[in-house]
């Protein structure tokens, strides 16, 4: 083998080395989370759809989510339709 071809393997090798630590992996965690998330809900928890719904969950199942809006509205959902809980608001009293 030539330098020139123990360079470019090195190369490649860092690139996918860099490629994997800055796309890779973090995307597996955020993955790793959302799925801890949705397995974590229940009835009563305020979400966030991916649509940008906010709403309480009323009923919850294996594949489905049943929430209901600030209107009164009930939406049934795919579970994986959920983008977040929602944070709690803090009532500042002046």
């Amino acid at each position: 083998m030539t330098s020139d071809t123990v360079t470019l393997v090195g190369f490649m090798v860092l690139m996918f080395v860099m490629f994997y630590f800055l796309i890779i992996r973090p995307q597996q965690k955020r993955a790793k989370s959302q799925q801890a998330m949705l397995a974590d809900l229940k009835r009563g928890d305020k979400i966030i759809t991916i649509g940008g719904i906010f709403g309480v969950i009323e009923a919850i199942d294996e594949k489905s989510v049943v929430i209901k809006t600030e209107s009164g509205a009930m939406l049934r959902l795919v579970r994986g339709g959920v983008a977040m809980k929602q944070e709690e608001e803090v009532s500042v009293q002046p």
